[in-house]
C-alpha cells in the first residue's frame, strides 16, 4: 500500500493459485471500520463515473447502492433527488465527499456534468451514451461520462430505457454547452 501501509485482502478475494510476489489488479476501498480493503471484485463505477445502480437498502442516514463490491455505496439523503427505495435503480455520480473524505454517490448529477465545447465534440463524432431521464421531447443522456446531451423522440427508432448504455453520434454542439445526439 505504499505510504498507506499494509492493505488487507480477504482470503475470499485471493485468486486460487496466487503466490507471494504475484501481482494482482485490485480495487481498494475503506471498510466500515475505515480500514483499506483490497478486492478483486470490479466495481460498476469509480470516482468520477456516472452509473445506473440498484438500491439494496435504506436506513436513517440514507440509501445504499449495490455497485459490484461487497460494501454498498452510500447515498446520503441530502444527495438524493427523491427518497430512494429498495429495489429501484438510479442514475448517480460517484465522488469523494468533501466533509468526510469518504466515497459516496449523488443522484444530483447535473452539477457534475461539464459543458460541451467545439474543441471536444463535433458533428458526426461517435460517442458513448448513458440514458439518463425521459423528458416530454426525448431522453436526456450523459455523453462520454461527462457532458449533458439530448436524443429527441424523432431520432429514436428502437426501444431505449433509463440506464441503457449505447453508442451514438453527435448531431449538434449547442451554444449552451449541451449536445444533441442521435442513435444512428
Amino acid at each position: 500500500g505504499g505510504p498507506e501501509g499494509e492493505i488487507l485482502m480477504p482470503q475470499k478475494y485471493v485468486p486460487e493459485g496466487t503466490e507471494i510476489g504475484d501481482e494482482l489488479e485490485v480495487f481498494v476501498y475503506l471498510d466500515q471500520d475505515e480500514r483499506p480493503i483490497a478486492t478483486t471484485e470490479e466495481p460498476l463505477a469509480q470516482v468520477g463515473d456516472f452509473a445506473y445502480l440498484e438500491c439494496s437498502w435504506v436506513n436513517e442516514y440514507g440509501a445504499f447502492l449495490s455497485w459490484g463490491v461487497m460494501k454498498d455505496l452510500f447515498v446520503p439523503f441530502r444527495e438524493q433527488r427523491m427518497r430512494m427505495e429498495r429495489g429501484r435503480s438510479y442514475i448517480v455520480y460517484v465522488r469523494i465527499d468533501e466533509e468526510t473524505q469518504r466515497l459516496i454517490a449523488t443522484a444530483k448529477v447535473e452539477r457534475h456534468l461539464k459543458p460541451a465545447t467545439p474543441e471536444d465534440f463535433h458533428r458526426g463524432q461517435e460517442v458513448e451514451l448513458l440514458i439518463w431521464r425521459k423528458t416530454p421531447i426525448g431522453y436526456k443522456v450523459i455523453v462520454d461520462n461527462k457532458v449533458d446531451g439530448m436524443i429527441y423522440d424523432n431520432q429514436i427508432f428502437e426501444p431505449i430505457h433509463i440506464g441503457d448504455r449505447c453508442s451514438g453520434t453527435v448531431v449538434t454542439v449547442r451554444e449552451d454547452g449541451k449536445l444533441d445526439v442521435s442513435l444512428q
